[in-house]
Formats: structure tokens, sequence, C-alpha cells
């Protein structure tokens, strides 16, 4: 199951996408966004985020 990020909690700080060992997160409109085929349910990401904003679909 792939990761998301909440678009109202993320802040854009881009912590996240560092931490992706796939390159599976972008820079979005308006927040970080997760591509979920890409995605191999690491949780990195979630690990990091100071907002906890990423969580499991």
């Amino acid at each position: 199951m792939a990761y998301k990020i909440d678009e109202d909690t993320c802040i854009s700080c881009g912590t996240c996408e560092g931490e992706c060992p796939v390159s599976a997160i972008s820079e979005g409109e308006d927040s970080y966004v997760i591509d979920a085929d890409t995605c191999i349910d690491c949780g990195s990401c979630a690990a990091v985020c100071p907002t906890e904003a990423i969580d499991q679909e």
C-alpha cells in the first residue's frame, strides 16, 4: 500500500523528497506528492516528516 501526503498538513519543507530511495516524491502545486506506482512502501518519508503529513493510503 503506497504512502500519501495530506495536502492540508504538508508545509512543503522537502524533507521527505530527499529521504525517498526511489525518487517517488516530487514537489506539487500546493504540497509534495508521492507517485503511488513508484513508491515501495518503505516508510522513510513518513519517519522524517515534521508535521506527520505522510501516511499509508
